[in-house]
């Protein structure tokens, strides 16, 4: 991991997080392309490469939780008194427990193919074709979303439940989180807003989740002391910066237009890639 890669990473990261393209996907293809560029093995395995990617996780984590703070505390505090008074009938409320809800839905669905998620790292043309089915289904939502007259501005179980399904088939790298949570949305009848919102909010626990778990139960302290740290915190940083003008400009977008330019994108460089990986070997 050099200081070029992590800033590029970072900004790969930052940009694809929130648009429907699937950062794991993107992540994979730069540092792939950039191993296929300097003769480097794609075969071969970094601990400080999966390091570094949870960690440019954790800036768009940042990220999200500073946009979208007013209506972190709003759940907070809604949760809290709900507690307190055992009325459950504010809408943030019960937006807390529908994240709950959604996340352990999501947990329960991604620990069974996370073996399978970290291989696929080093298969980026099957990531290829996973990218284009996420394509697929950003169209096939759009499509089926124009049919629902009266969209949702608010999320029940069991949109909760089914959004957190798809989250959790989203851990395999090229099934877009975003994409497919909002796009499982918008099929269920929300509004391109409410679902999008949504999906970053319910993106809070995975990711902190998973930027704790990994360095607590795999990190070898030995290991990661000879990490280069200036380039990990550098990508973070920029994955941060990054993430949160993203988030800030494609909430205005999906509140105007649909998701079909992403969704041919993810077709496009879903074949694309799928075909550039495959001569390469």
């Amino acid at each position: 991991m050099n200081f070029i890669q992590a800033i590029l990473m970072g900004i790969v990261q930052g940009l694809s997080e929130f648009l429907p393209i699937s950062s794991s996907a993107h992540l994979v293809f730069t540092s792939n392309f950039y191993k296929v560029f300097k003769g480097i093995e794609i075969v071969q395995t970094s601990n400080e490469e999966v390091f570094f990617d949870i960690m440019v996780h954790l800036g768009t984590l940042i990220a999200v939780m500073i946009f979208f703070r007013k209506d972190i505390i709003n759940i907070l505090k809604a949760m809290y008194n709900a507690f307190k008074t055992k009325d459950w009938s504010n809408n943030d409320a019960k937006l807390g427990l529908f994240i709950i809800a959604g996340t352990i839905i999501t947990v329960a669905m991604a620990l069974p193919i996370n073996n399978i998620a970290e291989k696929l790292v080093y298969s980026p043309a099957i990531v290829g074709v996973l990218l284009f089915f996420t394509g697929f289904a950003l169209l096939y939502s759009e499509y089926k979303s124009k049919k629902i007259e009266a969209k949702k501005t608010e999320v029940d179980l069991k949109t909760s439940i089914f959004i957190g399904i798809a989250q959790g088939l989203a851990s395999l790298p090229g099934f877009s989180r975003s994409g497919w949570t909002i796009a499982t949305g918008l099929f269920l009848g929300l509004d391109r807003v409410t679902s999008a919102r949504y999906s970053f909010l319910l993106s809070i626990p995975i990711i902190l989740g998973a930027s704790m778990v990994y360095p607590l139960l795999e990190i070898d302290i030995q290991e990661a002391v000879k990490y280069n740290w200036t380039a990990i915190i550098t990508g973070t940083i920029v994955s941060a910066i990054t993430g949160y003008i993203c988030i800030k400009y494609f909430m205005k977008f999906i509140s105007k237009f649909s998701l079909k330019i992403f969704g041919y994108y993810c077709i496009i460089a879903g074949i694309a890639t799928a075909v550039f990986f495959s001569l390469c070997k």
